[in-house]
């Protein structure tokens, strides 16, 4: 590689090689050997040679003259990040700090200076963070408490007035398609950027598919015990899906406080006494109805594991009310399907109640949607169903309240469990831990002082 430059009223040729760089000076460019013709070079001792500019003025003159320093000082931020501001200002005081005495105290201070400034930089750089960890925290439990709701709603319309939960299904999956305002309105494709509407498809099948399943399997079992096993495949699922298809692992604490709450779920599961205790001969429809209902809640589960982990990969490109479209469009072509294939009748509310009542469940469907979707860009797949756990306390709490049975030992020590990992989960992401301040710094200042930035 070669560079040719004007220093001084000379003409200076250089030839860069991996290892060495070798420097001619010429009184014409580019030089070129004639025959019969001798170029004499200035050397050592000659008359001129002290004239011709110095390797070091090159190397400096290179510098500041370098399209990279150029193109690196265009580039730069107005507000520096991670204080390479205050850094440039220290490198430019430190030839007046050699000066004297004053200098040095002048070089002091601003080093004492730049090392406040990183500090103010690290607190607000965490608070920020801490700020942004919090919402999105807010957002997952706002999510639990609305799909608690959800579970109650569902089963309140059900039992009250007559209204299947697939017939549900696919009313919320109507309403919810005027979602498709929000991508029109961002200049958005509704139906995905292009490269990626193929994935976007897949997760918006797997979604509704497990929605179909989980509502189906209301019809067959428990909505309390589909529910519970709903969430413990899918916490379970994400947590392994994850680990496979996106290579994203969940530290030891984390992965105890997800284990701890499964056990809880698990203890919800258990049987009561009078369900184990029976010496009346099981009826072979029943049993084979409620392993069938069971089967479809694990296997919404992992349908619902797998949308999660496709989200995840698609967070950076598709937004959120992008996925709701999506996940409204295929519910309304699933959630028929599933009507026709299970035979469950058409059954439209007749009263004011029971469209309030549809309403409601729309409205916290959507709520625990944004909720999940939105922790989705920021937090592991198995966290978000882990927090997600909380509505089977929840909807056991409202349950209660409309209709007051008392609950078994086992499902109030499974929902304690339940209720502290979850409260557990939160305080260990968003309390601050113990020295991790001054080891941040000290990691932080020792990245400004390495000769690679």
């Amino acid at each position: 590689m070669e560079s040719t430059h004007l220093l001084g009223g000379s003409k200076k040729r250089v030839k860069i090689h991996p290892h060495t760089v070798t420097a001619k000076y010429a009184t014409h460019t580019p030089y070129s050997p004639q025959p019969g013709v001798h170029t004499h070079f200035p050397q050592p001792g000659d008359e001129g040679y002290d004239d011709a500019p110095s390797f070091e003025d090159f190397g400096s003159f290179l510098e500041e003259t370098s399209d990279r320093k150029q193109l690196t000082e265009s580039k730069r931020w107005p507000l520096t990040l991670f204080g390479s501001t205050d850094k440039d200002k220290d490198t430019t005081r430190k030839p007046q700090a050699a000066g004297g005495g004053e200098g040095s105290e002048g070089g002091a201070k601003a080093a004492k200076g730049s090392g406040k400034g990183v500090g103010e930089q690290l607190a607000s750089f965490g608070e920020a963070s801490v700020s942004a960890s919090r919402l999105t925290w807010v957002g997952l439990l706002g999510a639990a408490l609305a799909h608690g709701c959800l579970i109650v709603l569902t089963r309140l319309a059900s039992e009250h007035f007559g209204l299947g939960p697939l017939f549900l299904l696919l009313v919320r999956s109507i309403v919810q398609l005027f979602s498709v305002a929000v991508p029109l309105q961002k200049g958005e494709n509704p139906f995905g950027p292009s490269g990626y509407r193929l994935r976007l498809l897949c997760y918006g099948i797997a979604y509704s598919l497990s929605l179909c399943c989980a509502y189906s399997s209301f019809t067959f079992a428990s909505p309390g015990n589909a529910t519970t096993t709903w969430r413990l495949a899918t916490t379970a699922l994400s947590a392994t899906l994850a680990f496979l298809l996106l290579e994203e692992r969940l530290g030891l604490a984390d992965g105890i406080t997800i284990a701890a709450g499964l056990c809880g779920l698990a203890l919800v599961l258990l049987p009561t006494a009078d369900e184990s205790n029976t010496d009346s001969p099981t009826d072979p429809v029943v049993f084979w109805r409620g392993a069938f209902g069971w089967s479809l809640s694990a296997l919404a589960g992992l349908w619902m594991a797998l949308a999660l982990v496709g989200y995840r990969s698609l967070k950076e490109r598709v937004g959120v009310g992008t996925a709701l479209f999506t996940v409204s469009w295929t519910g309304c072509v699933l959630a028929p399907a599933s009507l026709a294939l299970l035979q469950e009748g058409w059954s439209w509310p007749m009263s004011a109640p029971a469209w309030g009542l549809v309403l409601g469940l729309v409205a916290c469907s959507i709520v625990g949607f944004l909720g999940m979707t939105h922790a989705l860009t920021r937090l592991h797949p198995a966290l978000v169903s882990a927090s997600q756990s909380i509505e089977v306390p929840v909807a056991l709490m409202l349950h209660l309240a409309v209709l007051p049975v008392a609950p078994t030992a086992p499902e109030v020590v499974g929902n304690v469990m339940v209720i502290l990992s979850v409260g557990w989960l939160v305080a260990m992401k968003l309390l601050p831990s113990r020295g991790g301040g001054r080891r941040q710094r000290e990691e932080y200042e020792e990245i400004l002082d390495s000769p690679i930035k």
